[in-house]
């Protein structure tokens, strides 16, 4: 059997599993149907105590942040997943921690759980631990589950040879999953029960500056598993969509990008019980209504 035909037997079968979490199984093509899971997305905030640069406008990261955790503390989904650049590259490890405790300080009033994924903007300064000493993060990748949905959180930050970035010792375009980081995965994806959602900072949907070195290898893997409802990820700054093999991979809008709120941007993904998704945007966030093959 094909990986596409696995994966719709698979999706097929948990639409029923999925649905036992709600009042009966609902139809995404049903406007009132409530999802099984929502959760809020947002990337790349690359907040910084500095002057505009171009469209980028770094201390404007905090009054978006602040109106995104409104929302979210209004909208109560299950989790929020901040998808890499939270902060921007400092001149030194002190005053980058410094914004790093800025903006987590302004992170730490959502109500619900928040999970991070490193972007290269993250660990330009900093290690990895010292990212995570001062956040929630895990360091590095991870997985977790909820409501019958598992989520996996890449990290793309490790030069081709395997090497992690920190202390400026990378080139942003070498963005690569190392051989544990897809030993890992491919297990990650073995053990899921249910359906998958991965989120990533660098793009897996294209082989240009923007992408995972490897990103037809991790591809590979996701399709394999017949599980991956979706990718979302960010780093390219711009709304973005593609379908590769039954998968949906989405790219988010920065929320850096242009000044005032009204250049704002984040989300609110809803899960539905047949497997199909809901991008719900706010501001320059564009909506999707992602449906499976």
């Amino acid at each position: 059997m094909s990986p596409f035909a696995t994966r719709r037997a698979f999706l097929q079968h948990h639409a029923l599993v999925l649905a036992g979490f709600g009042a009966g199984k609902l139809l995404a093509a049903d406007t009132d149907a409530k999802p099984l899971l929502r959760a809020g997305l947002m990337t790349d905030l690359h907040y910084a105590d500095k002057v505009p640069t171009k469209t980028r406008f770094y201390r404007e990261a905090l009054a978006k942040l602040d109106e995104a955790v409104e929302v979210m503390n209004r909208e109560k989904p299950a989790l929020v997943v901040e998808l890499g650049d939270f902060i921007d590259q400092a001149d030194s490890v002190d005053r980058e921690i410094e914004w790093l405790k800025t903006m987590e300080s302004h992170f730490a009033k959502l109500t619900m759980p928040r999970h991070y994924v490193l972007g290269n903007h993250c660990v330009g300064t900093l290690t990895k631990q010292e990212f995570a000493a001062h956040t929630k993060a895990p360091g590095g990748h991870a997985s977790f589950e909820e409501n019958g949905v598992t989520f996996l959180i890449l990290d793309a930050c490790f030069r081709e040879d395997g090497t992690p970035y920190e202390r400026k010792n990378f080139n942003w375009q070498d963005a690569n999953l190392p051989k544990g980081e897809l030993a890992w995965l491919e297990t990650a994806l073995s053990k899921a029960g249910g359906p998958v959602i991965v989120f990533a900072h660098q793009r897996l949907d294209m082989d240009k500056a923007h992408a995972v070195r490897n990103a037809a290898e991790v591809r590979a893997l996701l399709e394999k598993s017949g599980k991956v409802l979706a990718v979302f990820q960010g780093h390219s700054h711009k709304n973005d969509y593609q379908q590769i093999s039954g998968i949906h991979y989405t790219t988010l809008v920065a929320m850096v990008e242009g000044t005032g709120l009204e250049n704002n941007g984040y989300s609110l993904l809803d899960v539905m019980s047949d497997g199909s998704l809901r991008l719900n945007g706010f501001r320059r966030q564009t909506n999707r209504t992602l449906n499976h093959a």
